[in-house]
């Protein structure tokens, strides 16, 4: 994929940390080649997280992030620093900038702490070598740069480049569970909810992957599932359907045909449908009282027939009987404090890293609350998540 069609869940997260005026947002903008951040001389002029989407050579893709100082003061100080601590959870690669006229202090020093307890690559960029009179490079990690200059700023990108983790390329959303030639009915609701003129995320990604695989999807409407397999003339490898549909889907879809969702597949490709397939057996021990948390990771606008908002709580009371307490959260925020909830249902996560789902699954087990995902709770309650689960055979043993 090129540097537009990238969705932003696929692109190496970069985050610039390090305290007020040591340069963090000039460092940005060289290595960028752009404008990305403002630039002043007044310290704590960054007040928030700025990202941008972009190419950056030699890695590719990347969305760049430039954060507040780690220093900021006073109570819009605090609540900066911990936005900036936030984005640590989403970021691939760190890159740390001091100002190497005054040296590393303490707070530069906490930061090095997060990015190693984390298990967080990351580099060091001594900025201002221009008045320091300082050159070349400070150990393993650590360059000295300047902004103004651009000395060695062609040298930092490839020290980012060199101790950057790139995504796995060999991950496959579906391709690896069919064959080239297999038709694959994709089962594609539109409804109030669905965006205008496009496809979701996860149906786009769906369609590329089987395409590259040589196999041959076929897209249609729940109204139209019947007779497109009846018109193909194949018996199709696989029916991968939207979850909200998958209880009208499965009455349709012969038992001998492979039946999963998007979602599904977007749990395991993002490394969490194990943990989603154990989580969702917490569903039918739910009682009134119980908090459940609904996350999305992106911020769409909620519309009526909403799945997280309006569908999901209605089918679980529908199938628990209780009247649950429910809290909402999308985009980046997820609940600092987790331990009031007996459940947590996720989204696919199509347009988060992978970095912060693992954090998020890892802050769902610290807590001790079981964690599911949407196609995974839905296949659950319409009592066929066993036969969702057919291409995963070990998966499926545990239901």
């Amino acid at each position: 994929m090129g540097m537009n069609d990238t969705p932003s869940g696929e692109r190496l997260h970069i985050g610039f940390f390090g305290c007020r005026n040591a340069g963090k947002s000039s460092i940005v903008n060289a290595v960028t080649g752009q404008d990305i951040a403002l630039v002043s001389d007044v310290a704590g002029t960054t007040t928030d997280p700025v990202q941008k989407a972009m190419e950056l050579l030699p890695i590719g893709p990347v969305l760049i992030i430039d954060t507040p100082g780690i220093d900021d003061e006073g109570g819009l100080g605090e609540m900066r620093v911990a936005r900036t601590k936030r984005v640590l959870n989403k970021t691939d690669l760190a890159v740390l900038v001091v100002d190497s006229t005054k040296g590393m202090n303490t707070s530069d020093r906490e930061l090095l702490k997060l990015f190693e307890e984390k298990g967080l690559p990351y580099v060091i960029a001594y900025n201002k070598a221009d008045i320091s009179g300082r050159s070349g490079t400070e150990g393993e990690h650590g360059i000295y740069v300047s902004a103004a200059t651009g000395q060695n700023v062609y040298e930092l990108k490839e020290l980012i480049g060199k101790c950057a983790k790139l995504p796995d390329e060999s991950r496959r959303l579906v391709g690896d569970l069919v064959n080239g030639g297999d038709f694959v009915v994709l089962v594609v609701p539109i409804d109030s909810a669905a965006p205008k003129g496009r496809l979701i995320l996860p149906q786009q990604q769906t369609i590329r992957d089987l395409l590259e695989a040589g196999a041959m999807p076929v897209v249609c409407r729940e109204s139209e599932l019947e007779r497109t397999l009846s018109d193909i003339g194949k018996k199709p490898a696989m029916v991968i359907t939207d979850s909200q549909a998958f209880g009208f889907v499965s009455k349709i879809v012969p038992e001998d045909i492979t039946l999963t969702s998007f979602s599904i597949l977007m749990a395991r490709y993002k490394g969490f449908l194990e943990g989603a397939v154990r989580g969702a057996a917490a569903i039918s021990g739910l009682k009134s009282g119980d908090r459940v948390l609904i996350s999305e990771g992106c911020t769409h606008h909620r519309q009526c027939g909403d799945i997280g908002t309006e569908k999901l709580p209605r089918w679980l009371k529908k199938h628990t009987g209780a009247d649950l307490e429910l809290g909402f959260t999308s985009g980046t925020g997820f609940e600092d404090d987790l331990s009031p909830y007996k459940l947590i249902i996720h989204c696919g996560g199509c347009m988060l890293n992978e970095r912060e789902m693992t954090y998020r699954m890892k802050c769902a087990a610290d807590a001790g609350v079981p964690m599911t995902n949407y196609g995974t709770a839905i296949a659950y309650m319409n009592g066929i998540l066993k036969r969702s689960l057919a291409p995963f055979p070990r998966l499926r043993e545990m239901v």
